[in-house]
């Protein structure tokens, strides 16, 4: 058994910061890339951005410069440090891993969602 478990989420006032962290655990043999999506009410699932293994990254265009996604491969765990946070941040944020277990299966995990809100 795989999961993500995430924290961190919550609701904090335009122009303020959150982190969000995840971690995997289970009959883990490697990570691969490791990211962060959110679906906000009415929309579809976005990727937010993701970070390979290897530690190269991209983002959202909407989210470039005002957040930062780490990992720590030893941990198995993947944050996600948002700045200067809008009411259009707004959303539900998802980890998502790509892991090989034990067994030799690949598959693409998702935590259960942590809610995060903007709004004065």
């Amino acid at each position: 058994q795989v999961q993500l478990v995430e924290s961190g989420g919550g609701l904090v006032q335009p122009g303020g910061s959150l982190r969000l962290s995840c971690a995997a655990s289970g009959s883990i043999l490697s990570i691969n890339t490791m990211g962060w999506y959110r679906q906000a009410p009415g929309k579809q699932r976005e990727l937010v951005a993701r970070i390979t293994s290897g530690g190269s990254t991209n983002y959202a265009d909407s989210v470039k410069g005002r957040f930062t996604i780490s990992r720590d491969n030893a941990k198995g765990t993947v944050s996600l440090q948002m700045n200067s946070l809008k009411p259009e941040d707004t959303a539900v944020y998802y980890c998502n891993a790509i892991i090989i277990d034990r067994l030799a299966t690949i598959r693409n995990y998702w935590g259960q969602g942590t809610q995060v809100t903007v709004s004065s």
